[in-house]
């Protein structure tokens, strides 16, 4: 019986993480992916960093739910979305949070404009959506291309 209810709950939790990727935020992903994959990104940190703007600590509970951290599997089920993210692979089966994708992550974050809050105080101030617009363009702009950079160079040194 224990056996039998495992392989249910399996079951349903491998459907459940299908049903995530075909759904709009899913797809949304699958969209961006080809932009974000220069990075070191895959979809799931790409609906992180969309997540983001509203806030950049938001992230971590897309990656929970996009990877199931919050998902037991099981009742003896105690994996942590650290145990999530060293388990996940790319479509190669290569491990995809290495050094060179992690620091590129971080480059990107310590870079980007993520918080719409900040936009939309930046608004009221100006009085116009150049400003606001133009620092998140070029911020953002700016943490794309060091962040390709990073990746890029560590993967030509070996370092993935």
């Amino acid at each position: 019986p224990d056996a039998a209810k495992s392989a249910r709950e399996a079951a349903t939790h491998l459907r459940d993480r299908e049903a995530l990727e075909q759904s709009f935020a899913g797809r949304f992903g699958h969209l961006i992916e080809p932009a974000i994959a220069p990075l070191g990104f895959n979809w799931q940190i790409g609906l992180g960093l969309v997540s983001s703007l509203a806030a950049r600590e938001v992230i971590v509970s897309t990656l929970i739910i996009v990877y199931g951290a919050g998902d037991a599997i099981s009742e003896d089920d105690t994996s942590t979305l650290s145990d999530h993210l060293k388990r996940a692979r790319r479509a190669d089966d290569s491990p995809l949070f290495t050094l060179a994708t992690s620091l590129s992550l971080l480059v990107f974050y310590v870079l980007a404009l993520q918080c719409t809050s900040t936009l939309a105080i930046m608004r009221r101030e100006t009085g116009s959506w150049k400003w606001p617009a133009l620092q998140f363009v070029t911020m953002t702009g700016g943490a794309y291309l060091l962040s390709l950079i990073v990746y890029q160079t560590l993967r030509a040194f070996g370092i993935a």
